[in-house]
C-alpha cells in the first residue's frame, strides 16, 4: 500500500452539540474542512453520534474522509474521544451511552441540539441532555469501545485543560487504561505536553481544534503518513509501525 500524508483534525463538533454553533451542520463542517485543505476529520459530538452518518455522506461527496465518533463524558466528567471504523459499532456504542445518560435538554439554557442531513436539511432535534456526564466510568468507556467487532480508537481529550479532562478531573492519567493517544488542546504546544504533564509520556500525543465554530476547524492539525484514513492505519501511525508516522 502506497503511503501518503493526510492533514487531519480529529476533534470537530457539529450543530448536534449544544455548545456548537448552528452553522456547524455536517455539510458546512465538511465543506469548511475541505476548503481549508484537510484530508481527514473526526466528528465528535457530545455523547451522541446522530450527525455522523450525514457527515460521512457529505465527506464522500467532497472527497474528504470522515471518522465517526463521539466525545463521551465519563461519570468522573472526563472527556474521552471514541471512534469506530464500522457504523454499526458506533451506533451500538451510542446506545450504551444513551442508556447511561439522564436528563432532558433545556434549549434556552444549553442551546439547540440539531440533527441534520448531508444537504443541510434539519431532520430533528435530540432532546437528551447531551451536555451532561454519563454514569459510565472511564474504564467502562474504554472497555466497551474495545469490545466492538471492528476497529476502535480511544483518545483522552484535551488533557491539558483544568476541567473535563482526565488530568483535570483525576489529577493523573490512569496507566492501565490502554488509550491509543492523548490529545492536547490548541492552547498548548505538543512539544510542551510531556514537560507540563509527565503522564502524557505514556502515550502518543496529538492535537486537534475541538472546533465548535467554522473558523476554528483546522486551527490545529496533525499529519498522518498512512496508506488510507482508516483507524487501523492511524493506530499504526501513532505507534510508528510499517513506515506509518504522525507529526504535529
Amino acid at each position: 500500500m502506497a503511503l501518503r500524508e493526510l492533514k487531519a483534525d480529529l476533534h470537530i463538533h457539529t450543530c448536534l452539540s449544544p455548545c456548537a454553533g448552528l452553522d456547524m451542520s455536517p455539510l458546512a463542517v465538511v465543506q469548511t474542512a475541505a476548503r481549508k485543505g484537510l484530508d481527514l476529520i473526526g466528528i465528535c459530538d457530545h455523547n451522541s453520534a446522530e450527525n455522523v452518518l450525514a457527515a460521512k455522506r457529505a465527506g464522500q461527496a467532497a472527497g474528504l474522509t470522515v471518522l465517526g465518533g463521539m466525545e463521551v463524558a465519563s461519570e468522573e466528567e472526563a472527556h474521552i474521544l471514541v471512534f469506530f471504523e464500522r457504523d454499526d459499532d458506533l451506533l451500538r456504542f451510542q446506545g450504551v451511552v444513551y442508556s447511561h445518560l439522564s436528563g432532558t435538554n433545556d434549549e434556552k439554557r444549553f442551546g439547540q441540539q440539531v440533527i441534520a442531513d448531508e444537504e443541510d436539511g434539519v431532520t430533528g432535534f435530540c432532546d437528551r441532555l447531551l451536555i451532561a456526564a454519563t454514569s459510565l466510568p472511564v474504564e467502562k468507556i474504554v472497555a466497551t469501545a474495545r469490545a466492538a467487532a471492528g476497529d476502535s480508537l480511544v483518545i483522552a481529550a484535551h488533557v491539558d485543560r483544568d476541567v473535563f479532562s482526565l488530568i483535570g478531573q483525576l489529577g493523573f492519567i490512569p496507566p492501565h487504561l490502554g488509550l491509543d493517544a492523548v490529545e492536547v488542546s490548541r492552547h498548548l504546544a505538543v512539544s510542551e505536553a510531556g514537560k507540563r504533564f509527565p503522564d502524557c509520556t505514556m502515550y502518543p500525543v496529538i492535537t486537534a481544534s475541538d472546533a465548535h465554530r467554522p473558523e476554528d476547524i483546522g486551527s490545529r492539525i496533525v499529519r498522518f503518513t498512512v496508506g488510507e484514513g482508516s483507524i487501523a492505519e492511524i493506530r499504526k501511525a501513532l505507534t510508528s509501525r510499517d513506515g506509518r508516522k504522525v507529526a504535529c
